[in-house]
């Protein structure tokens, strides 16, 4: 039995906006039916080059038909266009974050429930290959994580600070990694171009896990660095693992793959041998990273149009989007809690 092809619409067409409608006429299943943007001109030259209808509303949208939609505004219309959506049984998939506070994520996340309707948030470094040959690592729980996330200024996204606009992509991973929230937050961040901050370094530490064992997680995003960098590395029991987004490359090293080299090390340090001329590089055993090809910006719309065809819970679903966004919020609250101490 196939599938009914879904009418598809974006709203928003700036920079994000824009590779959502061209995906939007990519994948299979859907029709792109109608892009929403309140500037007629960048409308217009998105129906002109890939199709479909232009509206200055979401309403003018909803009255004409849509079953699905991605919302790729700025933030702080995420609420507006999604309640008037879900409240149509209008499937919804939000540009990350989900919303600007948590009052406002959990006033969306609560719409998308009453409603029935799929709500995904758009947290796509879920996708990226790196991150999805990470997940298919076993690894056991990692006892500490270090992310970092910095790149130059691009002028984008000005209306959120660095934690909401960069960091929220890495705290959504460690949500994710971990299944759970941080029980302490402490953070120092650096506002340079206006009040958010636009530097800003978190640690976070997780409750034991499933393993009896705390994690830590060290993470810094900044958006005014010369250059541009994603890494992230990890450290369980049984492995260390370092990736580097940008590179699309990374490192594992297994405790188990080197365990008679590594027990018979311990016996020597334990009977005090001088073990000065042993190269550490040669008691490793390192395996690369295997990573795919692909996009993730089409991955997670791929993943989006299942979901709702297939009635499941979506990957990176309203909770998950709420989760991070209540993370984020007490990283920053901890970030003025600090200057304030500094300041009194």
């Amino acid at each position: 039995m196939s599938k009914k092809t879904l009418r598809y619409g974006v709203v928003g067409a700036g920079r994000m906006g824009r590779h959502h409608i061209r995906l939007g006429t990519q994948i299979q299943g859907v029709e792109l039916v109608g892009v929403v943007d309140r500037e007629e001109s960048r409308r217009n030259e998105m129906t002109e080059t890939f199709g479909g209808k232009g509206f200055a509303t979401v309403d003018e949208l909803i009255a004409f038909g849509v079953d699905c939609v991605v919302i790729a505004t700025p933030t702080i219309h995420h609420r507006s266009a999604a309640e008037a959506l879900l409240a149509k049984g209008i499937h919804c998939l939000i540009e990350k974050p989900l919303a600007p506070s948590v009052v406002e994520a959990r006033a969306i996340a609560d719409a998308a429930a009453k409603s029935g309707a799929t709500l995904q948030v758009g947290h796509v470094v879920r996708y990226d290959p790196v991150m999805v040959a990470i997940r298919q690592l076993a690894l056991g729980m990692p006892r500490f994580i270090e992310i970092d996330r910095i790149s130059p200024m691009t002028f984008r996204s000005v209306d959120v600070g660095v934690v909401l606009d960069m960091m929220i992509h890495d705290l959504d991973l460690l949500l994710m990694l971990l299944e759970r929230e941080p029980v302490e937050v402490h953070a120092s961040a650096v506002s340079v171009l206006g009040d958010s901050e636009d530097v800003c370094n978190a640690r976070l530490t997780f409750a034991p896990g499933p393993d009896g064992f705390c994690c830590v997680a060290n993470i810094t995003a900044s958006r005014l660095a010369l250059k541009t960098e994603r890494k992230i590395r990890l450290i369980s029991t049984d492995a260390y693992m370092s990736a580097d987004f940008v590179e699309r490359k990374g490192t594992v090293i297994r405790k188990t793959a080197n365990q008679e080299k590594l027990t018979s090390v311990k016996k020597s340090l334990k009977e005090g041998e001088d073990l000065s001329s042993v190269n550490w590089l040669d008691l490793v055993s390192v395996e690369q990273l295997d990573v795919k090809a692909g996009e993730p910006l089409k991955l997670q719309l791929e993943d989006f149009i299942d979901a709702i065809h297939t009635g499941r819970k979506p990957f990176a679903d309203a909770e998950a989007g709420f989760a991070a966004v209540r993370t984020a919020e007490r990283i920053v609250a901890a970030a003025k809690s600090l200057d304030s101490e500094k300041t009194s």
